[in-house]
């Protein structure tokens, strides 16, 4: 008879509360259970790490680009460099390698914007490769924890020579808490690596467009043509 998890918090004893009850089935998952805590632990923290750091590299790219624009338009390449310089993030990075080498030409700035686009890409990668190792580990360890307790349960049936609920259930257990904190482990992670990559592939985009928005204008500048449209122009004296 299957019993719901109101009915196990109920017989753990309510007022122990559902950490008591956590570390309990813990205790009981046996041995495999630590590496399970120390993967998830560890993934966690790549994952906060990496939140910060994507969430401060985030900023409005669109008025960004307009102030980029707007300097290169009255001030030249230099104010537009500077601007760059205290603004942070992928992007505005990005777009000071290029106007450092604007000087030398479109295409000097275009190598410039592509070579340190990448190097922003794997700033913004650095550590996404263990959150999936960790993904993986986990459950490997609690199917591990899983084949250990079945195991167990058998040696238990063998050294009685009978079959019996009560010999096997404690091998039978440790096998299903592994198994459970593994997959539990494995789906928090999963998802926090899955937020980040789709914020990194936004940022990603993010440079990509800016930056041939950059040549663009650049290239508009050379010409001696302005490089706010007149609906850019507007909206920056507003």
């Amino acid at each position: 008879m299957s019993l719901s998890f109101g009915t196990l918090l109920m017989q753990a004893g309510v007022d122990e509360g559902l950490f008591n009850l956590l570390v309990y089935y813990f205790n009981e998952g046996g041995e495999f259970m630590w590496p399970v805590l120390v993967c998830v632990i560890i993934g966690l923290a790549i994952f906060l790490e990496r939140v910060i750091t994507l969430n401060r590299a985030d900023i409005n790219t669109r008025k960004f680009i307009l102030d980029v624009k707007d300097a290169l338009q009255n001030g030249g390449i230099e104010a537009a460099e500077e601007l760059c310089s205290r603004t942070r993030g992928p992007v505005a990075s990005v777009f000071q390698a290029g106007l450092l080498r604007a000087d030398e030409g479109i295409e000097a700035a275009e190598k410039a914007i592509t070579a340190y686009g990448s190097i922003e890409m794997s700033f913004l990668e650095r550590g996404i490769v263990w959150i999936s190792l960790f993904i993986a580990l986990a459950p490997m360890f609690g199917f591990t924890g899983t084949v250990v307790g079945m195991i167990i349960a058998f040696d238990a049936i063998e050294a009685a020579g009978d079959i019996s609920p009560s010999l096997v259930a404690g091998g039978i257990k440790v096998a299903l808490l592994t198994t459970v904190a593994g997959l539990l482990g494995g789906i928090i992670l999963q998802i926090g690596y899955n937020y980040c990559v789709s914020k990194i592939d936004r940022l990603v985009v993010e440079m990509e467009e800016s930056s041939i928005v950059l040549i663009d204008s650049i290239a508009l500048m050379e010409r001696g043509k302005p490089i706010l449209s007149p609906e850019e122009a507007a909206a920056k004296s507003k």
